[in-house]
């Protein structure tokens, strides 16, 4: 909540960028509990995010521009979905889940595409229009002169501004809350559980399919709800947020903030935008301004190669940075600041404290 302050002086503190990391960290924290407490990788999870975004669109046409009813359809939408594709790809285990996980999320974004194109219009995508219904609202709301706007009770939600910024950051601590429950919960322990040795607990008579599938709606329905909030704060819908691309970054964020943990997703799905949000914006001209102190050949020779990780080629920069924290912080950012913490707790003396710390389950 206190964004807007604390990330002034990073230049990250305009309502648009903020409102990307709250829908991304949603849509991590959701991964997690998938993949951080049950080990199951799913590379298909940005079809949720696309079921969640068409279903609040729809929505919008059909009932009302308010966005808590387009919300709660696209993660019952994206829950559906979910427990569709979870039956099926729960049948199996390791790569050959995440490999049904990803062949489900490309289906999905050629039928999107292609075949459901009354539903998804296409390539073109899914936009609101002023011949649009909205059932309900014509019984409650004068119309107006152009295209409605998503609303809370009134008070504006989409165009980028704070208040689609604070909508999205209580949406996104409610979540966290719910995540904060899971975790600790006896369910929590059961998925830890499954991802030390699952075959341990089948041999002792525990059907695991159960908490699985459970673990996978609930973790569907948390894609569909950033699916609903990146509709709510721009309505429309493309088949491009159900691309597989979109499913990668997800386990980006996941891995660099810290599997398995509560804060590093969200954590990881902040880094991650802000840096492409930070280095996507770089050109040339903005290198040779920086640089420019040094003597012209340097000069030129230094942007030449810095350029190939900014601008269009940003995600060379986010591909060292994921390779750095793998090889040197395998727990994520996350076990960065216990290092950090550890060692200032000791003393500052520049040797760890000796605390045991709990360690992810192999």
């Amino acid at each position: 909540m206190a964004s807007p302050i604390t990330l002034q002086p990073l230049g990250a503190a305009y309502p648009a960028l903020m409102q990307k990391f709250c829908i991304f960290g949603i849509f991590a924290l959701g991964f997690n509990i998938l993949f951080g407490l049950t080990g199951y990788l799913s590379f298909g999870h940005a079809a949720f995010i696309g079921a969640g975004s068409y279903a609040a669109v729809w929505m919008f046409k059909l009932v009302t521009m308010n966005v808590i009813p387009a919300v709660l359809f696209g993660m019952l939408v994206a829950a559906l979905f979910s427990v569709v594709i979870g039956y099926i790809c729960l049948r199996r285990s390791g790569i050959y889940f995440s490999i049904l996980t990803l062949a489900f999320a490309q289906m999905s974004y050629n039928l999107a595409y292609s075949v459901l194109t009354p539903l998804t219009n296409g390539e073109t995508g899914l936009q609101l229009t002023i011949q649009d219904p909205r059932v309900l609202d014509a019984m409650f709301v004068a119309p107006g002169a152009g295209l409605p706007r998503a609303n809370l009770f009134g008070l504006d939600i989409s165009g980028g501004g704070m208040a689609g910024f604070y909508f999205c950051a209580i949406t996104l601590i409610l979540c966290f809350y719910i995540a904060l429950k899971i975790f600790r919960s006896p369910y929590g322990m059961m998925l830890r559980a499954i991802k030390s040795n699952q075959n341990r607990l089948r041999y002792t008579g525990v059907n695991t399919r159960p908490y699985l599938l459970t673990a996978f709606v609930i973790s569907g329905a948390y894609a569909g709800l950033a699916g609903a909030l990146m509709a709510a704060t721009d309505p429309l819908a493309g088949a491009e947020r159900m691309q597989w691309t979109a499913s990668g970054e997800v386990v980006l964020m996941t891995i660099l903030g810290g599997a398995g943990t509560l804060l590093g997703p969200i954590l990881g799905a902040g880094v991650i935008k802000y840096f492409e949000n930070i280095f996507s914006s770089f050109s040339d001209r903005t290198l040779h301004d920086v640089f420019g102190f040094l003597p012209d050949g340097i000069e030129n020779v230094v942007v030449k190669v810095l350029s190939l990780f900014v601008g269009d080629g940003w995600n060379l920069t986010l591909g060292v940075i994921f390779m750095l924290i793998v090889i040197f912080l395998p727990g994520g950012l996350m076990e960065g600041f216990t290092r950090i913490r550890q060692l200032f707790g000791s003393g500052g003396g520049g040797k760890p404290a000796l605390v045991g710390q709990p360690r992810p389950a192999e």
